[in-house]
Order: C-alpha cells, then sequence, then structure tokens
C-alpha cells in the first residue's frame, strides 16, 4: 500500500493512504500544507491524532478543519475534556494499553506507552502495514548535565516502553520519532535504541526545536543493525511517498 506522508511541522505529520488520512500532533502549519493535502484526498477520511496535551503537539484549531467531510478525534486521556468540543465531532480517547477496531480507514489503534505526557500510537492499516507516532516518547536525558544515575533511570524506563512495544509490533513500515537536538550528544540516542529493537522500513526524525538540519544528520547514525531508510523532511510542506 503507497502512503504519502507531508511534514507540517515540529511533530506534525499527515499521512495518506487509499482508506484514510492520518493527521498527527498538529501544532501549526504556516504554509497551509495541510489544506493542499485535505483538498487532493477530499473522499477519504480524516483522523486526527493527538498524543498529549502540550501546545507544541496539540492546537484546538484541529475541530475547525475538514468540517464538510468524515472525521474523528484520536486523543490521549491527558487533554482536558473542556478544551473539545460537546457536540458535532466523533471523539476517541485513549490512555496507554488501549485499542480501537472501530476507527474508518485503519484496521487498529493502539495506544502505546510514553516516557513524557500522554501516549505513542501503533496504528495497523487494513494490510497489515503499521504506522507509528512516538509523540513524547524519547530517551529523555542531557548527558553534559544529568547525573549517572538519572541517566540510568532515564534509559531503563525508556528500554522498558520499547521492549513491549517492540513485543507487539516487531516490524513498522513508518516510524516518527524525536530526534531533540537540545539534547545534546545524546540526541540520537532513543532514536538508535528504537531502531535497534524494532525493524523499521521508512524513518522520519521530528521535534527539532529549530535545528532541523538534524533530520538529515540522523541518517549518519542509523544503527548498523538497521535496514531504515531515513527520510529528511527538514522543512514544512517537504512530502515523500513510500511503500
Amino acid at each position: 500500500m503507497k502512503k504519502q506522508v507531508t511534514y507540517i511541522d515540529h511533530s506534525g505529520f499527515a499521512v495518506v493512504t487509499p482508506d484514510a488520512i492520518m493527521v498527527f500532533d498538529y501544532y501549526k502549519d504556516p504554509d497551509k500544507k495541510l489544506e493542499k493535502v485535505l483538498k487532493e484526498n477530499e473522499q477519504a477520511p480524516v483522523l486526527f491524532f493527538v498524543t498529549h496535551h502540550h501546545p507544541d503537539h496539540f492546537n484546538t484549531s484541529i475541530f475547525e478543519l475538514a468540517q464538510n467531510r468524515k472525521r474523528v478525534y484520536i486523543l490521549s486521556n491527558d487533554i482536558f475534556s473542556k478544551l473539545v468540543p460537546q457536540t458535532g465531532i466523533e471523539v476517541a480517547w485513549m490512555s496507554a494499553g488501549d485499542a480501537l477496531e472501530q476507527i474508518p480507514g485503519v484496521k487498529r489503534v493502539e495506544a502505546c506507552g510514553s516516557t513524557d505526557a500522554g501516549v505513542s500510537y501503533a496504528i495497523t492499516l487494513s494490510d497489515g502495514s503499521v504506522i507509528f507516532h512516538a509523540g513524547d516518547l524519547n530517551d529523555w536525558h542531557w548527558k553534559e548535565e544529568s547525573t549517572e544515575r538519572e541517566i540510568q533511570k532515564a534509559e531503563s524506563r525508556f528500554n522498558t516502553i520499547v521492549n513491549r512495544i517492540a513485543s507487539s509490533y516487531p516490524e513498522m513500515d513508518i516510524v516518527m520519532f524525536p530526534v531533540d537536538a537540545r539534547m545534546g550528544a545524546d540526541f540520537a540516542k532513543g532514536a538508535e535504541i528504537f531502531l535497534d529493537k524494532v525493524k523499521v522500513k521508512n524513518f522520519f526524525p521530528m521535534h527539532f526545536w529549530g535545528e532541523p538540519q538534524k533530520a538529515c544528520d540522523f541518517a549518519d547514525y542509523i544503527p548498523k543493525s538497521s535496514t531504515a531508510s531515513c527520510h529528511c523532511l527538514d522543512r514544512p510542506g517537504m512530502s515523500v511517498e513510500v511503500e
């Protein structure tokens, strides 16, 4: 199944399949590229995924998008319900471990764990392929500032979650994962661990915080055990089609 992946900004992506448009962690869209994606795929249902409440991952303007078509909002349970319209939209609230099988355009949605707020999402398509958006799941530590104990604690928690994900989804077709330059020397550590544990076909770095060149740099850090293709979508509106 062909999939078109468009980078919106920060951790935001639109993934188009023949059955649905999936919009992940919409934060801002400076070039209005999502509008273009929606216009080019007028018949497909639109699924809005929000991994958590942080303002760089959740913008209430998503409730005003695609009003003339079938749309479903899959939201992490840490998002305040008062921010969500009470009528006129279909909402599925999820916590880690929850799964849904009645979402149009996809076979199954599972909310997986995170090392920060909210959840990550694993979406299984009708052909069995898997799309994963990490949200803020990462090995969050700053080698130059964290103590050895803090580093070990962060890595242990991260590995526990990733091992659980890998046991359920040993292979994934598309993975969107943080590569955060603010972390200094270990900016790629979490992604390296994830790629070592899960066989990933197409890897999309995200969460650049002003240093999008890291999207390209990461290709040099992909572990030798991985056969993943790293796609450098480092400017909003960039798009690529993958199998």
